[in-house]
């Protein structure tokens, strides 16, 4: 009764809320860095000479780490200390930061991407997993969208405050920026966060985590170059198969390990499993979404960076009003009806999108963008939060680990492979005629390059080429919006046939008997120390 009754002063505890602001601070350099890098892509491939495909993986390299590394992340938080792998992730996420500050080509900028993520696997699934420690249940919803919001908050700042530095500062001042970001977030975790950690949890598995890079790795691999090679070539061909087999190995590999770092049984639960697949495919639809926009509003509609900034607004505006409302209208409809509608509305918001013409304007384009944001806030918020509420409190770390690593992957193949659909929709309707061969070449590498080309090719030349390329461009985010709108609205179709009607409890169900406090509290008896 004693361990009870220090589980519930725990829980009731008001520093827990301090406690969030910690994490609130960590998540929001993640969402903060996450569009500002989208709102510099059109000015570093403008003074780097990045290609679509580089752009590509200036974005993919932090994600394809970040995916790789969450498990063994979460593994790592709940073996030696939450709060201290979290603040590791911090102070590796800030190195990246200056090292992206100092690169002078794109080979340097995905170098210093991909060690940004390294950083960025420890903050995300850490940031999460401390949140059944803090909170029961009843206030889990509300921290979840709070934590929500705060990267929907860093989501509009990114594009604003990095619009702004691009205007004043060269490319390299959207990485700087992080410095003063990631020292708040190091001090909010020593000052006011709790240290929690789970001993019993699993050993890092070496073997697992490189079957995962590399399978993940070659994945992308493929589908980013497909467009520039085909898709029919041998070496994609061989890539899309090595990548199949590399993951196929990491899966028999997991179900055969006693305590595995991707532990299969909770994809077995079924309100884990679809609230997961939820979340993955809003992450898919926001990731390409982020990755096509700054370019139309830049290329296309000719504002400079710190105008794109201002015009995703409406979308991040959308976010946060649902992140903010989603608790009392789960309470009031049942989450499995909110995630429904909420990704009916985005499928609604990417079908209207995807009628974009080049003489819309941007008045129809922030109209289909609060929507969209309302769309993505009130699918995955209580998606996410289900998702948690599934997790046996013993696998917090291991378990949000697992879900984020989802979502990335999610975020990663939406950036390549919608971006691929992309490349390939402007490069087949780009008419260079006239142009010579490595001309004509340059053109189709992106929007932006074939402005670049039309700046240089005079006044009948060069403006065809202009209005062939913002032709090309809206046709081909036409083809990525529709097929976001039909994949959220399968994915709904989905949610309501086969998510629970209520949120999993089953944690209560898995824990010892001697431990039924903690599926009162969320607070396991390893969770805090003393």
């Amino acid at each position: 009764m004693s361990t009870l009754t220090e589980r519930v002063e725990t829980r009731q505890d008001p520093r827990r809320w301090w406690a969030l602001g910690a994490l609130v601070a960590s998540m929001l350099v993640l969402g903060f860095d996450m569009t500002i890098l989208n709102v510099a892509l059109p000015t570093m491939a403008e003074q780097l000479g990045a290609t679509t495909g580089e752009q590509q993986w200036m974005a993919d390299a932090y994600v394809i780490v970040f995916a790789a590394l969450m498990l063994p992340a979460g593994l790592l938080g709940d073996r030696f200390g939450r709060r201290r792998m979290l603040v590791a992730g911090l102070s590796l996420f800030l190195a990246g930061s200056l090292a992206g500050t100092l690169a002078g080509d794109v080979d340097w900028v995905i170098a210093a991407r991909a060690f940004m993520g390294v950083g960025g696997a420890l903050i995300m699934p850490l940031a999460l997993s401390i949140l059944p420690s803090l909170f029961g249940p009843e206030e889990r919803t509300k921290a979840v969208g709070i934590i929500s919001a705060a990267s929907a908050l860093g989501m509009p700042l990114g594009p604003i405050i990095g619009g702004w530095l691009l205007n004043h500062f060269w490319w390299g001042s959207v990485f700087l920026i992080n410095v003063p970001m990631v020292g708040i977030g190091v001090a909010a975790c020593v000052f006011l966060l709790p240290e929690t950690r789970d001993p019993a949890s699993p050993k890092l598995d070496v073997p697992s985590t490189a079957l995962t890079a590399a399978g993940l790795g070659t994945l992308i691999y493929a589908i980013i170059e497909a467009p520039d090679r085909g898709w029919g070539d041998p070496l994609i061909a061989g890539m899309f198969a090595a990548a199949v087999v590399l993951l196929a190995a990491l899966v028999l590999r997991e179900r055969r390990m006693t305590r595995p770092m991707l532990d299969m049984t909770l994809l077995g639960r079924r309100g884990f499993l679809l609230n997961t697949v939820a979340a993955t495919l809003v992450m898919f639809v926001l990731s390409g979404l982020m990755f096509v926009l700054p370019p139309y509003l830049q290329a296309v509609l000719g504002h400079d960076a710190f105008g794109t900034g201002l015009r995703l607004l409406p979308m991040m505006g959308g976010l946060m009003v649902a992140a903010k409302g989603a608790q009392p209208v789960v309470a009031r409809f049942g989450a499995r009806a909110v995630v429904c509608a909420g990704l009916v509305v985005l499928a609604f918001a990417a079908l209207l999108g995807s009628r974009t013409t080049v003489d819309s304007g941007y008045g129809f384009t922030a109209l289909w963008l609060s929507v969209a944001g309302l769309g993505f806030g009130f699918s995955v918020v209580p998606a996410m939060d289900g998702a948690l509420a599934a997790l046996p409190t013993d696998r917090a770390g291991s378990g949000s680990g697992l879900l984020m690593t989802l979502r990335q992957v999610g975020g990663a193949i939406g950036i390549a492979l919608l971006g691929s659909l992309l490349a390939s929709a402007f490069r087949d309707r780009l008419d260079v005629t006239g142009l010579p061969g490595a001309a004509a070449h340059t053109a189709g590498e992106s929007v932006v390059a074939a402005h670049l080309v039309a700046a240089q090719a005079g006044p009948g030349h060069g403006a065809h080429l202009a209005a062939s390329a913002n032709a090309a461009y809206v046709h081909g985010m036409g083809l990525v919006l529709l097929v976001c709108g039909i994949a959220s609205l399968v994915t709904a179709l989905l949610a309501g046939a086969f998510l629970p009607a209520a949120p999993a409890t089953d944690a209560k169900a898995s824990a010892p008997d001697a431990d039924a406090g903690a599926s009162v509290t969320g607070v396991a008896a390893s969770d805090l120390d003393a």
